[in-house]
């Protein structure tokens, strides 16, 4: 999970109400189905065990390889390139334009910078050095995929923003030119440069403090190439699902068959237990969801930057490379900072097994758990 369990973090501002929204009642956002409730004493063994029974290898012992890159090299990238920068952070060139999916580039998912999840690595490249953007794509506000200094930095570089509903009055709080701000509801979109983006659902939830759940919406994303390589509207070209956050439900089936079959499928795989099945895909979940989706390649995010769980770190990787080896899956993992082509994605190295063996235990007891 991803809201910080220990966060008394201010919501910066009221949100918004948006009444006419089929997910919005009673002040605030649902998923259809209800999520059960954790409760005071569960809520307070999952504390405790964050704190001291964290296994050693939930973190790694080196920080985990990544391929630095520098402004030249996407200068020169060509269109439909894709860098992962770490955990849900994506970097697509489409259409010409620069787009970057739930931006973190803080040490720490966290709302303070002195404790919490710590990164297993440096980004890629530095913040400073992206190309100017089209836009950022954010799926909802957790601490993990929306780092309000990253946005106050890019509130003058990015052309637009494109949020769930609520998630874009948190923008503009932070100095966000409300006309750069674009806000959605489920089966909502927009079409830029010939790239359509629609906010899809997702099973999750939301919030940045003690008192402010759910009060922004939460949302996957479908991106469709609608424009052919003539020039001409002849169909999707290229279609992407993006998770952001969510367990599994039907929904994804339902994605699937309006917009489906997808080229790439970025599905989150990570941060889940058995404690929060409602809001986090286990790996087996997670390939189901591709199925539903119809995806042709599966791509594997929400993992390798941060520990917001109990289990080990490399496990995402590994147990969802065996599934989709047993049930053959198009399986992509590029390291951090790696290029893939999204025309012709192809497998990767394991570079996870690369980091060596479990860190020290009293240093993994210091994270703190996320949910």
């Amino acid at each position: 999970m991803s809201a910080c369990l220990f966060s008394a973090a201010r919501t910066d501002r009221p949100l918004a109400p948006y009444a006419d929204s089929p997910q919005f009642a009673d002040g605030r956002f649902r998923n259809p189905l209800p999520r059960p409730a954790i409760g005071f004493w569960k809520t307070l063994r999952l504390i405790r065990d964050s704190l001291w029974n964290k296994p050693a290898d939930a973190v790694p012992a080196v920080a985990p390889p990544v391929l630095a890159l520098t402004a030249q090299q996407l200068a020169q990238a060509p269109d439909h390139s894709l860098f992962r920068l770490g955990h849900s952070t994506v970097l697509l060139k489409l259409r010409g334009g620069w787009w970057i999916t739930d931006p973190v580039f803080a040490e720490r998912a966290s709302p303070v910078q002195w404790m919490g999840p710590k990164r297993f690595h440096a980004p890629p490249i530095a913040l400073a050095d992206l190309p100017p953007l089209r836009g950022v794509l954010l799926s909802h506000d957790h601490f993990d995929h929306l780092d309000a200094d990253t946005v106050r930095r890019l509130a003058d570089t990015a052309g637009v923003f494109l949020t769930p509903l609520g998630v874009g009055d948190r923008l503009i709080a932070w100095g966000v030119d409300p006309a750069k701000v674009r806000q959605f509801d489920w089966w909502q979109g927009a079409t830029l440069d010939g790239v359509r983006f629609i906010a899809t659902p997702a099973q999750h939830f939301s919030g940045r403090g003690l008192f402010d759940g759910d009060k922004t919406l939460w949302a996957s994303w479908t991106i469709l190439d609608e424009t052919g390589s003539d020039g001409m509207q002849a169909g999707p070209s290229l279609r992407l699902f993006f998770s952001g956050d969510t367990g599994y439900f039907d929904g994804f089936e339902e994605i699937g068959r309006r917009y489906g079959p997808f080229d790439l499928t970025l599905l989150e795989t990570g941060a889940y237990d058995a404690n929060w099945p409602f809001v986090h895909m286990q790996p087996e979940q997670t390939v189901q969801a591709h199925r539903d989706l119809r995806g042709r390649w599966l791509l594997p995010i929400h993992n390798g930057t941060f520990d917001l769980a109990m289990h080990p770190w490399t496990e995402p990787f590994e147990r969802v490379a065996a599934l989709a080896a047993e049930q053959g899956i198009a399986l992509t993992t590029p390291r951090m900072g790696e290029r893939l082509d999204l025309r012709a994605p192809q497998a990767m190295t394991p570079w996870w097994r690369e980091a060596g063996e479990p860190a020290d235990a009293g240093a993994a007891a210091q994270r703190e758990v996320a949910l």
